[in-house]
């Protein structure tokens, strides 16, 4: 799975999960199920862009930093 690493826009927090499939997710890893909200809302997007997703804490605005196939 891809690697990406992120920074959220309202906070400058930055953050990297790798993408995997729904068996091996574990959020505190920091691996993420292909079919979360947030690994969603990155599909098709390349370094630079902005992706809003809503999340159980609310809606976060992320942009892409890295992307990297391990």
């Amino acid at each position: 799975g891809a690697t990406v690493a992120l920074t959220n826009v309202q906070t400058d927090e930055e953050v990297t999960y790798q993408i995997v499939g729904p068996e091996e997710a574990d959020i505190n890893a920091g691996t993420i199920s292909i079919s979360a909200p947030l690994a969603r809302a990155l599909l098709g997007k390349e370094v630079g862009d902005e992706v809003t997703v809503r999340l159980p804490g609310g809606m976060r605005t992320y942009e892409i930093d890295s992307v990297e196939f391990r």
